[in-house]
């Protein structure tokens, strides 16, 4: 069964240097802030993350207090079963209803029942209740 509710998630922009993640993580961690899904890479040469966390209010205020710039995004959170083809059912369903998916990242360890994908599309309103009628 396909579970898919609007998220958020906080974005960092900033310039690429190592250990960028780390600090991130760190600051979060310090204050409590569990990190469901994460996705980073260097755009332009700038580094990019994505978060989705269990508090990103207190994410986002301890970000702000250290100096980041933090922005929030509209997001869809979707669990689903951890199975063979159960990607390719996703994003068929959105192919066939026309909706492009600008981005998707998510995992599951090999033993779990379920995964999380977290995914941006052009329409987020017409695909989370797409995504809910999948069984």
């Amino acid at each position: 069964m396909f579970q898919a509710r609007q998220g958020k998630e906080i974005v960092l922009t900033m310039e690429n240097r190592p250990g960028r993640l780390f600090e991130v993580s760190k600051l979060l961690a310090e204050r409590g802030v569990s990190i469901l899904a994460v996705i980073g890479a260097i755009t332009n040469g700038d580094c990019l993350i994505r978060l989705v966390t269990d508090d990103n209010l207190r994410a986002a205020d301890a970000l702000t207090e250290k100096g980041y710039e933090p922005s929030e995004g509209n997001v869809i959170l979707l669990e689903l079963p951890h199975k063979p083809g159960i990607l390719k059912r996703m994003s068929e369903v959105l192919a066939d209803e026309g909706i492009d998916i600008h981005y998707v990242y998510g995992s599951a360890l090999m033993d779990d029942e379920k995964c999380l994908l977290v995914l941006h599309t052009e329409n987020d309103d017409h695909a989370l209740p797409r995504l809910n009628q999948l069984t």
